[in-house]
């Protein structure tokens, strides 16, 4: 899969479309994503910030908690867009929860600006601790 197929850049609108509907009154840092889980069902979410900031959800959790609540447990393709000049890879948490529900699946950062990442869940974060891969001793 590449930036360029259609399934990606339909994910890369939706995540767009989520980012606008963003709650961030304290950092304006809207962030908006879309999962596709296997079967190819897609699922967005956007970030929503609160005044205890350890409380926030970001867009790539809010996606694929979205998608477990319907049942779903793998996940195979992460879009995320941020309305910013370079794009902006998950954070930590997000990483270790994507690759929680799939450690290969295929992860795209967009931008407002011309650029964009391009990873997997393992390639962002390896030895991720998962029931699937244990943690290396």
């Amino acid at each position: 899969m590449d930036a360029s197929d259609p399934v990606i850049q339909r994910m890369r609108k939706m995540a767009e479309g989520a980012s606008a509907r963003a709650y961030a009154p304290y950092s304006r840092f809207t962030v908006g994503a879309a999962v596709m889980v296997e079967g190819g069902e897609l699922f967005t979410g956007c970030n929503v910030e609160n005044g205890s900031y350890s409380l926030t959800i970001c867009a790539e959790r809010n996606a694929l908690f979205q998608a477990v609540a319907a049942g779903h447990r793998r996940i195979t393709a992460v879009v995320v867009y941020t309305p910013t000049e370079q794009p902006a890879p998950p954070c930590g948490a997000c990483r270790q929860v994507i690759a929680e529900f799939g450690a290969d699946a295929e992860l795209f950062s967009f931008c407002r600006g011309a650029g964009h990442l391009q990873a997997t869940a393992r390639d962002l974060l390896p030895h991720a601790f998962t029931l699937d891969v244990p943690p290396e001793m």
